[in-house]
């Protein structure tokens, strides 16, 4: 039986977008699926279209959206004309969007079964705490939300909390696809003295890095500290060098390919993040390395991130402090104890199944499957 074609959007370079990779793996068990994006053909699918790097999704003109001249700014973008090329002439059984930029594009498809938007944050305030960004941009943003975005057929994001202020702002209510972590075959470690802590991420200044170092040189608990960065910002990454440089307590690891980070924070006990609400994403954030802690089974720690802080309780692997600070890591800190991460540990462990990308990827397939059935047709934006 010849399988329903599906054409997945994104204007990132695909294979290296971890959500877009789980989109694939589960799509295509159903799915004759092409994709259209930047950089080289992902494994499984049938036909990429590759957007050339030189046109970037970012470079709209500027001119047009200072003057709010929405719709001549989205279709003379570079990257939306090369790919609305590129499909002329092409027909689908069901088009995915991913992200904001992707949504009037894939509705000017034709699409037998309609267009799914993927939002992987809430876009019309994804960079609020940049004045140039929530003056300028924003109100291209949101024009793109309430012009595309709610003639979706269906939509997923990232959290619960996302996803109730775009239903509050624009009316329409998005499913929910975590970003989880694949599903790792692993086992708790017996926990170490000292409790050997652990940050995975990317060396970019407001993750609070230097406040879990802080918390981690003064608490009294026998503890230290693991950081796998990746090099964002040279500048801040050469601050925390030298800070691990000069600590008995913290060391500082060269990053590993994701493919081997849960059997290399396996070896830890407890992994930290204190993400500070500078805006409304990060507030609401339910990020990738929360998913990973999860699956390497350690203990977590965060701040009082309402969506991170909701899952933990729910699940018992960890503990949130009250604050972003490292004066609030410190106080939980000094508590801490290895038979409490044990129990953690244990926790994460039960829960990692149910808490996995290849569970949370249902979340797709049943979202296009919902479509096929229901049967509708659109022609064109």
């Amino acid at each position: 039986m010849t399988m329903p074609r599906l054409l997945i959007i994104s204007f990132s370079t695909i294979t290296a977008d971890a959500r877009l990779l789980k989109q694939i793996t589960r799509l295509r068990q159903d799915f004759e699926v092409h994709t259209l994006g930047y950089g080289e053909k992902p494994a499984g699918v049938a036909e990429h279209l590759r957007i050339p790097d030189d046109l970037p999704i970012w470079r709209y003109d500027r001119i047009a959206v200072v003057l709010r001249r929405f719709r001549q700014a989205y279709w003379s973008n570079g990257a939306i004309a090369a790919a609305a090329d590129a499909l002329r002439g092409s027909d689908w059984d069901l088009v995915l969007a991913n992200d904001v930029d992707a949504v009037g594009l894939a509705l000017a498809q034709r699409s037998v079964h309609g267009v799914h938007a993927d939002l992987h944050e809430y876009a019309p305030r994804q960079k609020e705490d940049v004045w140039k960004w929530r003056l300028f941009v924003a109100p291209f943003v949101r024009w793109m939300c309430r012009t595309f975005v709610v003639r979706a057929d269906s939509v997923t994001t990232v959290g619960q909390g996302i996803a109730d202020e775009y239903e509050r702002v624009y009316g329409f209510r998005p499913g929910v696809v975590t970003n989880a972590a694949p599903y790792a075959r692993l086992d708790p470690q017996p926990t170490s003295a000292p409790i050997k802590l652990v940050h995975s991420g990317a060396a970019l200044r407001d993750r609070n890095i230097l406040a879990i170092v802080d918390a981690v040189e003064v608490t009294s608990a026998d503890v230290e500290l693991a950081l796998y960065l990746t090099p964002n910002d040279p500048g801040f990454l050469q601050e925390v060098r030298d800070r691990a440089g000069a600590s008995r307590r913290v060391t500082l690891h060269a990053p590993v390919p994701y493919a081997e980070l849960s059997r290399t924070l396996n070896s830890h006990d407890v992994g930290v993040h204190l993400l500070p609400p500078v805006n409304f994403n990060n507030t609401w954030a339910l990020p990738n390395k929360f998913f990973d802690y999860v699956q390497a089974r350690l203990g977590v720690i965060i701040g009082p991130s309402p969506e991170m802080s909701r899952v933990l309780h729910e699940r018992g692997f960890g503990a949130v402090t009250e604050g972003f600070t490292a004066a609030d890591l410190t106080r939980l800190l000094d508590g801490l104890d290895v038979e409490q991460v044990e129990r953690w540990k244990q926790a994460a462990n039960a829960a990692a199944q149910d808490l996995s990308g290849e569970m949370q990827a249902e979340g797709w397939a049943r979202a296009l499957q919902a479509l096929l059935s229901r049967g509708d047709a659109r022609s064109g934006a």
